[in-house]
């Protein structure tokens, strides 16, 4: 029985690392109309959509903590995140300093700085969200290291399908338009501007099995000042 249901954690988790190009909702239901249908059955960061334009929402993340792996250099996100993942994989099958299993959760997300030019590798981070149970004490792990969220913004496009080299690039440019002359988008370049590093996120939460209702995300992350007009 625990072997079958670390096959079957196994098999929901590598959906995050899929690269095929089948399974699109209809054409009527794109944007953010979607919840992603992972988060109904296992336990995903908590959020409060505040905002919902043409295109794109803007939500509310509660304060979290994520495991996190080192920066992956790499010409491929859906490769190097399928690197990352299999740490933390091991990370929550016990392979920690506690020896301790960890739930799983969604989404995985990939941290992206890309490169300066079409050949050169691009800087990727991947994370799993810590369930609420271990944020209080999450297991430490060699080559991993823990993410403090505070309370944070995000802008967040929506797609359908499997993550793709080839489609990611046109998902962040998509929304990046989608925001221009926006005051959420004055807020996300105020924080490039502090922070050179960020740049985008990309969340996944599907099980290969699931070739209907994927739902992939793109995040840009922001802090709000003091007396912003939501």
């Amino acid at each position: 029985m625990a072997a079958g249901l670390s096959m079957l954690k196994f098999s929901v988790l590598l959906g995050l690392l899929s690269n095929l190009s089948l399974g699109l909702w209809p054409e009527s239901s794109k944007g953010l109309k979607i919840f992603p249908p992972t988060c109904n059955r296992i336990e995903c960061p908590s959020f409060e959509t505040v905002h919902v334009g043409n295109g794109f929402a803007i939500r509310r993340y509660n304060s979290s903590m994520w495991m996190s792996t080192s920066p992956i250099q790499d010409i491929s996100l859906v490769q190097a995140t399928r690197t990352g993942f299999l740490q933390l994989f091991d990370y929550i099958q016990g392979k920690n300093e506690y020896e301790q299993t960890i739930e799983m959760t969604a989404p995985v997300i990939t941290e992206v700085l890309p490169s300066d030019g079409p050949f050169c590798e691009s800087s990727f981070t991947v994370s799993f969200y810590v369930p609420k149970v271990n944020q209080a004490n999450p297991p430490p792990a060699k080559g991993l290291h823990i993410q403090q969220w505070k309370a944070t913004y995000a802008a967040v496009r929506q797609f359908s399908g499997f993550v793709s080299d080839s489609n990611i690039g046109e998902e962040a440019a998509a929304l990046q338009a989608s925001l221009a002359g926006t005051n959420w988008a004055a807020a996300i370049e105020k924080r490039r501007a502090e922070d050179p590093t960020s740049s985008y996120i990309v969340a996944q939460y599907n099980s290969p099995f699931e070739f209907y209702n994927r739902v992939n995300e793109i995040w840009l992350l922001f802090d709000l000042e003091e007396g912003f007009a939501i």
